[in-house]
């Protein structure tokens, strides 16, 4: 299955990305395999992951997520926390 996942980088920035194996793809970053972005942005924090029906339906969020700006993101995850 597919999910869209949502990082903080020690720098405080915010990557998304999407993956089938959420455990691989994390320790993939934290190894420094990962996305070139988090390079040397260790140590990462996952702060969402939701999944997706299909790689399309996954891209599609992913790049809704991309297109928010960072204040934008967090609202969005306070909102999604509140609902537990």
């Amino acid at each position: 299955m597919w999910c869209v996942y949502l990082l903080r980088c020690a720098d405080g920035t915010l990557y998304t990305g999407i993956t089938t194996d959420l455990q691989k793809r994390m320790a993939a970053h934290a190894r420094g395999c990962g996305a070139r972005y988090t390079r040397g942005r260790a140590p990462l924090t996952l702060l969402h992951a939701e999944p997706a029906r299909s790689r399309s339906a996954a891209l599609r969020r992913e790049h809704e997520l991309k297109r928010l700006r960072r204040g934008a993101k967090l609202a969005l995850l306070d909102t999604l926390s509140e609902r537990g």
